[in-house]
Parts: C-alpha cells; sequence; structure tokens
C-alpha cells in the first residue's frame, strides 16, 4: 500500500510540475516574432508621451514583470523591451497610476482596453478607434486568464 501512495504522490507531483511548465513555455512556444528594433524605433518617433516599465513595482514579482521604454503616439503604443512571458495579456490604459493587482481592479471598470500582446520583447498595438491617449494617464500589461498585474508605466 506505501508503495502505491508513493508512485501516486511521485507521478502526481511530476504532473503538476509539467503542467506548470506547461503553463510557462506555451507563450514563449506560440508567441509570433515580435516587431524588430527598427520598425520599433521608426513607430516610437512620432510619440506624444514617452516612460518606462520598470520591474520593481509593488504588483511584479520574478514571473510577472516588464521593462523597457514604452511611447504613446495618437493611434499606437510602442513598448521596446521585455516583458515576462505568459497567457492572454492585454494593454489597457488607466486615468490613474496603478501598481498592483488590487489598485487594477479597481481602475479595471473605468480602463480602456487597448488589445493583446502577443509578443514578450516588445510590441506595438494600435489604440481603438475614438480613444483620446490625452484622456489617460497609465499604461497598463494585465494577464487576463490568471487576474495577474504585470507592469504599468505613467506616461502623463
Amino acid at each position: 500500500m506505501l508503495r502505491w501512495i508513493t508512485l501516486f504522490i511521485s507521478h502526481a507531483t511530476v504532473l503538476a510540475i509539467g503542467f506548470a511548465l506547461g503553463i510557462y513555455f506555451l507563450p514563449i512556444l506560440t508567441a509570433p516574432q515580435g516587431p524588430g528594433k527598427a520598425m520599433l524605433a521608426t513607430t516610437a518617433q512620432s510619440a506624444l508621451f514617452k516612460s518606462e516599465f520598470k520591474r520593481d513595482l509593488k504588483g511584479s514579482d520574478f514571473l510577472h514583470w516588464g521593462e523597457g521604454i514604452v511611447s504613446v503616439t495618437a493611434n499606437k503604443i510602442v513598448h521596446e523591451g521585455k516583458l515576462a512571458p505568459g497567457p492572454d495579456y492585454k494593454i489597457y490604459l488607466t486615468k490613474d497610476f496603478v501598481e498592483d493587482e488590487e489598485q487594477f481592479l479597481k481602475a479595471k471598470q473605468e480602463a480602456q482596453l487597448v488589445g493583446d500582446v502577443k509578443t514578450f520583447d516588445g510590441f506595438i498595438s494600435d489604440v481603438p478607434a475614438g480613444t483620446d491617449v490625452n484622456s489617460y494617464s497609465t499604461i497598463v500589461v494585465w494577464c487576463e486568464s490568471f487576474g495577474e498585474f504585470i507592469t504599468a508605466a505613467k506616461y502623463k
């Protein structure tokens, strides 16, 4: 009987580790190629605002972080840097700066969803038509599937 319990625990542990690694690596393996550095730099040239994603925000940790320069044009958001890989990342604009899950969840109802993040080494995202980036102050990257704060940058 002890042998069966030991086998069950060992196999369940290996299955759990494999599942966790799959969640972590699947977005990396399925991510499309990001825009090149030249395209990122060219698109960012017309920025109205610039800011920075920093790793040391209150809600960021070793699995949920972003770093790099973020540029906001009238119709695009450009990130030149890196994001921790993960599934179902969304970009939001908020009126007030948020730096953790609790603050974002309070602001989410009034936040403007910009779009999806599919690449982790820089992205260019179209701002939805009719969205005035001047009405907001902060860009937030949020993992919708797990309700995890990734990073944020106050641009105004």
